[in-house]
């Protein structure tokens, strides 16, 4: 999974985050609003709604927003909404991962497609791609939160599964299952971490040289673009040299 956290910090550095941040609270408040509806309104009753307020807050989405969705379920407000996952291949034989969250399966699915095939992938059926990932929990924290040793003790404690610890940050996954137990078992030994959620964790990669990586940048950031895509996860791996050259155009 090389490269993946650069790319995080290539799209950070060159204001894709601050750019969509409006589009990227709107994702947050569906999501919070659908979870709140799913289950109890309060939090720390309801993972799922938990982990959607934490990773809304690690984006630095404000309070008042967060509140305002949770008060749309309880009162009955917003629409009504559908998880899909659509999977596909993307530039190079690299494949995406698609979770959306839609009022109008045909509109999102006919917009997926075309974002597919504009920018040279193409969409598969269910199942297609899905084999190549694990569903798995991700628990992330800062470097300065310990040295790669440490976050190991703290992570098996806890019952996490396993870590990769970088110049980056540390990452740690669990179970799907164990995710809100596990980051909750982190937060009281390390502190608060930036985030914790479900993702999609690549068990195959494909390498991309730059060519690749650029034309599959397009393709995510255009699927992320529509309002209907909650999340896009790939397998690529990429060189470092390769992210370098991303990062420096």
């Amino acid at each position: 999974m090389a490269g993946h956290s650069k790319w995080a910090n290539i799209q950070h550095r060159k204001g894709r985050q601050d750019a969509a941040r409006s589009k990227l609270f709107s994702k947050f408040s569906k999501e919070i609003t659908v979870a709140a509806k799913m289950g109890d309104p309060d939090p720390e009753k309801n993972p799922r709604l938990r982990l959607a307020v934490k990773e809304a807050k690690a984006q630095s989405m404000p309070k008042d927003n967060i509140e305002r969705a949770i008060k749309k379920a309880t009162g009955g407000e917003g629409d009504e909404y559908e998880e899909i996952r659509y999977e596909g291949y993307g530039p190079g034989g690299v494949a995406v991962i698609v979770e959306a969250m839609t009022d109008n399966r045909n509109r999102t699915a006919s917009n997926v497609r075309s974002t597919f095939a504009k920018q040279g992938g193409s969409l598969g059926e269910t199942g297609s791609v899905a084999f190549m990932f694990e569903r798995k929990g991700e628990v992330t924290y800062p470097p300065e939160a310990g040295d790669a040793d440490s976050m190991l003790m703290a992570a098996i404690e806890a019952g996490a599964e396993d870590v990769e610890s970088s110049e980056d940050g540390h990452t740690i996954w669990c179970a799907d299952t164990d995710l809100n137990e596990v980051s909750g078992a982190l937060e009281a030994e390390l502190g608060e971490s930036e985030s914790a959620r479900l993702v999609w964790r690549p068990t195959t990669t494909t390498e991309l040289d730059l060519e690749g990586m650029q034309k599959l940048m397009r393709l995510v950031e255009a699927l992320e673009d529509d309002d209907d895509v909650q999340r896009v996860t790939t397998n690529f791996e990429a060189s470092d040299e390769v992210m370098e050259q991303l990062a420096a155009e």
